[in-house]
């Protein structure tokens, strides 16, 4: 995803020199084409997040529309006030790349686990919450981002992601991707974790059941039409992520909004500080995100009552 990220960005920043991407001093095998090509529009701000978001929403105050890249929690959680007070307080055109996110530095341990991410930035008001599922998507939704205004954040996996769509596919802002269709229960995922989703797809169709299955990139804008047709038979989330504040709260939002009582599952990682570090294959089974656990709360909420 950060390949197609950085060639996405590069190619819209050829014709926009209004375009800035600032790193934290890292991702050198990826962003040296861009720093390359387009010096003046590429700022390496070091080893400081908080000063680089400050510098970010200084430059989007002068008119740039800027993109920051770091690590998982380091432009999130290490530099939170900078972002609530400098960038979404103003609607400044900033928006927060993270790459890494969930398990990806599984042998960095905790401080490198992107597990709180989603739910820190959908509580600060009036940011665009995005975590594409596949390259794909991060290209559309690249481009998507520099026709809105305003902050948002984009979280990324590392690298070696699956392609989940045959072609490219048709959504705006806000919208979810039906990957899957199926009239039995519903299952969304975010991000990576969309293969998890898939496979308890064929697995659950062995066993008779049909399930339909949705890409949901935006946690904020989230429109209650993605989720309003499956309110009736149920909804299964899944997300590498806490299970709290996330996706399954983002959905629980809109069904409430659509005025029904959430009939719902959620599957992401557990609320509570993991102790295992190991690549993320690994951590993924030890917190319990499989799909093993995606079909278990499926046919939890087929049981009769």
């Amino acid at each position: 995803m950060r390949k197609t990220f950085i060639a996405t960005l590069l190619d819209e920043a050829r014709r926009d020199p209004s375009i800035m991407l600032l790193t934290g001093d890292l991702g050198f095998n990826v962003i040296e084409e861009f720093a390359e090509e387009l010096p003046s529009q590429f700022l390496n701000c070091g080893v400081a997040e908080q000063s680089m978001i400050g510098v970010a929403a200084g430059l989007a105050a002068s008119g740039r529309r800027v993109f920051v890249y770091s690590i998982a929690n380091f432009p999130t959680f290490r530099c939170l006030e900078q972002i609530r007070n400098d960038v979404a307080y103003h609607r400044h055109n900033v928006t927060i790349v993270s790459v890494g996110a969930g398990f990806a530095y599984g042998f960095d341990g905790y401080s490198h686990f992107g597990l709180e991410d989603l739910a820190v930035m959908r509580a600060i008001p009036g940011i665009d919450v995005i975590c594409p599922a596949d390259p794909l998507e991060t290209e559309l939704i690249t481009r998507m981002i520099l026709k809105n205004d305003g902050p948002s954040y984009l979280r990324l996996r590392k690298e070696g992601e699956e392609i989940f769509h045959a072609e490219a596919p048709q959504f705006s802002r806000g919208d979810a991707i039906r990957l899957r269709s199926g009239s039995d229960l519903t299952i969304a995922a975010t991000g990576t974790v969309v293969s998890l989703a898939l496979e308890a797809h064929d697995r659950l169709a062995d066993m008779g059941i049909n399930v339909e299955v949705l890409s949901v990139p935006f946690l904020r804008p989230l429109s209650p039409d993605c989720v309003k047709a499956s309110i009736g038979r149920g909804l299964v989330t899944v997300e590498e992520h806490s299970v709290n504040g996330g996706l399954g709260s983002a959905v629980l939002d809109a069904v409430i909004a659509c005025g029904e009582v959430p009939h719902l599952r959620k599957v992401g990682t557990p609320a509570a500080t993991p102790s295992d570090i190991g690549e993320s294959g690994y951590m993924w089974q030890s917190a319990g995100l499989t799909t093993e656990a995606v079909i278990e709360a499926v046919q939890s909420l087929l049981k009769p009552s």
